[in-house]
């Protein structure tokens, strides 16, 4: 079997890489990266990349035939990763994130690929104040970024057969240790600050909800999607992936911090205006679709995982939000140093 994994140099990529090395030590595995943040590594292990078979680079919104040959999957995590830089690139954003992403479905399919795993998210949902979002449940993107996924999922629907099957995992927000670890997500934001700072500043009044996975979970999700049968979801598949006791009010996600890292002062903006992406999610049919591939890290383990690797690195930087690990400061920079232009193409 032969995997194209895209986007595999971000935060996601390289857990996902590993995962299907273990579990699939005969496939052969390739992936296909920009680069942007390719030297952010933030891990005592070696270069992530190692267990690939093959590294392509090129711009996801220029894929080369080529890079399709013989691929039996595609999990394609390409995108303008958050809110944040989807602000900052929203044309862009959009580029990426839906038109690329339907493209590179519609070449996986002509290559003659059984499957394409699309990486989307639950920030579709955007505010829901009554219940737990199901697949079923309307939408309300409020981001260019949420926009992207579910344009995208609209998309891909009607490329879907017998012989391409589709799924769009619509992910929880992600966190846990990753050796291209991003400090922009609201839990390693947390861990990063208790550590540097011994002290944890919530911007809002700490009631909004959010669903989080960890990021190896995530690979188990896509472990199972590239080759799941007709019968478990059909021919197209929208799915919520995560786990409902995952479903937390933002202090309670610095509540947990703060019992893993005693010390650590939380303090909470009581006057702030409400945000407006609160949301919970019902993730009862994966449960039911994929029960051998449920998440199994809790958030205290994650919290210690988080921990343990940041210190593992000599993590001590109290300025962290202007760093490297994050993803928006690191493009920025990459446009003041004119290696990227306006349209983030390289162009040198």
């Amino acid at each position: 079997m032969k995997v194209l994994i895209t986007g595999n140099m971000g935060y996601i990529g390289p857990n996902v890489v590993h995962h299907l090395r273990r579990t699939r030590p005969n496939a052969e595995l390739a992936g296909f990266d920009t680069g942007y943040f390719a030297d952010a590594l933030t891990s005592v292990t070696p270069f992530p990349e190692r267990e690939l078979d093959a590294q392509l680079f090129g711009d996801v919104r220029a894929m080369p035939q080529s890079a399709f040959a013989g691929v039996d999957a595609v999990i394609h995590l390409a995108a303008i990763s958050n809110d944040p830089m989807g602000k900052a690139f929203e044309e862009v954003t959009m580029q990426v994130n839906h038109a690329a992403s339907v493209a590179a479905a519609r070449q996986a399919k002509e290559a003659g690929a059984r499957a394409f795993v699309f990486a989307s998210s639950c920030s579709v949902y955007g505010v829901a104040e009554e219940g737990a979002r199901t697949e079923n449940s309307n939408l309300n993107p409020l981001t260019a970024y949420a926009r992207s996924k579910v344009a995208t999922e609209g998309d891909l629907k009607s490329l879907a057969d017998r012989n391409f099957k589709i799924s769009c995992l619509r992910f929880a927000t992600a966190c846990g240790f990753s050796p291209r670890l991003r400090l922009d997500l609201v839990l390693n934001d947390f861990v990063a600050s208790a550590l540097a700072l011994k002290k944890i500043n919530i911007l809002s009044d700490g009631t909004p909800w959010r669903p989080l996975i960890n990021t190896k979970d995530m690979a188990r999700a896509m472990d199972w999607a590239i080759e799941r049968e007709a019968g478990d979801g059909g021919e197209f598949l929208i799915v919520n992936i995560g786990s409902d006791p995952w479903n937390y009010q933002v202090k309670d996600l610095a509540a947990a911090v703060q019992r893993e890292m005693p010390g650590v002062e939380v303090a909470i903006n009581r006057d702030a205006p409400p945000d407006r992406r609160s949301y919970k999610v019902d993730f009862s049919l994966f449960r039911k679709l994929a029960p051998r591939h449920q998440p199994v890290f809790d958030l205290a383990a994650t919290v210690r995982e988080l921990k343990e690797g940041l210190e593992a690195i000599g993590f001590a930087d109290a300025n962290f939000r202007q760093s490297r690990l994050v993803r928006l400061k690191m493009l920025n920079n990459l446009k003041a140093s004119g290696y990227l232009g306006d349209d983030l193409y390289w162009k040198r």
